[in-house]
């Protein structure tokens, strides 16, 4: 017997392949989708779901299986084949189909995993269907006695890349010497497409050096994790090798985004976030733009410098989404690299936020370095997130507000606890599936991030 919440998460469905997540369980969810969804043309809804796959080498059979639990339920199948997320998202938002995308992210190869939307790219999370498909797959999900539902194939790559194309006009910047680390991922299929001429779309300004482009999910040169800083160095040496004016580096899926400027030195996302919520503004003065609560305080700054209205929610796409409909926010950035696109159905691509980072670089005048176009939102020292495993997570973190009880101009209880001093402030939260503790620390001077940093990883390592 399966453990289902092991697998089937806050977000996705996600597991080792085949131990936890395989043909069977991907049947029964493809099945419990269209039940719990109501997704047959029958019972009134669009009548199909759209399915993609990463490069990982139990994909074509998963998909194939979920496939068939769809069909049985008298729902048609679209298949469009390799992509990556970001790529399901505007099949979903485009084709406006509830979609499926077979992937384990930034994961190891061993995993593989399943991200599932509504039409329109709506998130499908625990407190969207996800739960209720859990608790009928780990039952029994009920027969359909109607006609099973037909596949077809759909290609809509060169589609995606035009639509992303006419979102960001990179075609009158200045020439660049991109470096790209696609870490064996799909940004190994997206980025010729996008930036380059796979589909037969104008050339750009660009020369790219290619790193890593083979699509291959044994991932034989690093993780294609670039949030860990040793799944960057490659890009870091490459780039001050060739010279190049700036570095991007993508996730197995490519739906999030890190760069590296001229000088290898790896850009915060916070500061990306900065830099496109400026640009996004720009083009829609007064918006509301998103930031999780552990960006850097420079996001919220940059924000109302430009105009915008800064609007905080807890770390989680199904939160940044919602959020943004909300406030009908015209862009969201959290500090992992995710970054939401009102004119993307609100959902995350790693490819538009690249797209953003080339143009800005590309509308400056020659000469001008990506460090010194983006030192303006780069404002203040950060930690990063670091992870602990700690034994008693209540204890632990009850420890780190007595210490700082008395220094804390403010200690605030929302998704986790955040500390915030008179130059500094921090956020200790617990992992959702792990016994970690995960801690991000922000001051004005690094001196004082870096104590206040070492002070709070000693609270936590002494309840380890």
């Amino acid at each position: 017997m399966r453990n289902l919440d092991q697998i089937i998460k806050a977000y996705d469905v996600r597991g080792v392949y085949p131990d936890q997540l395989d043909e069977d369980l991907a049947h029964a969810v493809g099945a419990a989708f269209v039940r719990v969804l109501g997704i047959r043309a029958s019972e009134g809804g669009p009548g199909a779901v759209v399915i993609g796959h990463d490069m990982r080498p139990s994909g074509p059979d998963l998909v194939a299986s979920f496939a068939e639990g769809v069909r049985e339920q008298g729902c048609d199948v679209i298949l469009i084949g390799l992509c990556s997320t970001d790529g399901l998202y505007f099949a979903s938002g485009t084709l406006g189909l509830p979609g499926a995308m077979f992937t384990a992210s930034h994961n190891p190869a061993q995993y593989n995993g399943i991200k599932l939307c509504r039409a329109g790219a709506a998130p499908v999370g625990q407190d969207s269907g996800l739960r209720e498909i859990k608790e009928m797959v780990g039952g029994e999900v009920p027969s359909f006695e109607g006609p099973v539902g037909e596949v077809r194939e759909q290609d809509l790559l060169t589609g995606y890349a035009e639509f992303l194309r006419g979102l960001v006009d990179l075609s009158g910047i200045r020439r660049l010497k991109v470096v790209v680390d696609a870490g064996n991922g799909m940004g190994g299929y997206t980025v010729p497409a996008v930036l380059g001429d796979a589909c037969g779309l104008p050339a750009l300004p660009l020369d790219i050096d290619a790193m890593y482009f083979e699509l291959d999910g044994s991932f034989p040169n690093h993780e294609a994790n670039p949030i860990e800083p040793e799944n960057m160095r490659d890009l870091q040496a490459r780039v001050r090798e060739v010279g190049a004016d700036i570095g991007l580096a993508f996730d197995g899926d490519a739906d999030r985004c890190f760069i590296v400027d001229e000088r290898g030195e790896i850009v915060s996302p916070s500061t990306l976030t900065a830099l496109i919520a400026a640009r996004e503004l720009a083009k829609v003065p007064g918006a509301a733009v998103i930031h999780n609560l552990i960006t850097s305080q420079a996001v919220p700054e940059v924000i109302t410098e430009n105009g915008g209205t800064p609007v905080r929610t807890r770390v989680g796409h199904s939160f940044i989404k919602a959020t943004m409909a909300e406030a009908d926010a015209v862009f969201g950035g959290e500090h992992s690299g995710h970054f939401y696109f009102r004119d993307f159905w609100r959902a995350d691509s790693g490819m538009l936020a690249a797209l953003h980072a080339l143009a800005a670089l590309g509308e400056t005048a020659e000469g001008t370095t990506l460090s010194s176009m983006l030192a303006p939102y780069d404002r203040y020292a950060m930690s990063g997130e670091i992870n602990t495993e700690v034994a008693d997570i209540a204890a632990a973190t009850q420890a780190i507000r007595n210490t700082f009880a008395a220094r804390a101009q403010d200690i605030e209880d929302f998704d986790g606890m955040t500390v915030t001093g008179d130059t500094w402030w921090f956020n200790v939260r617990p992992s959702n599936t792990e016994p970690l503790l995960r801690l991000n620390v922000e001051a004005a001077d690094p001196a004082v991030m870096a104590g206040i940093r070492d002070e709070v990883l000693g609270i936590m390592r002494a309840g380890a």
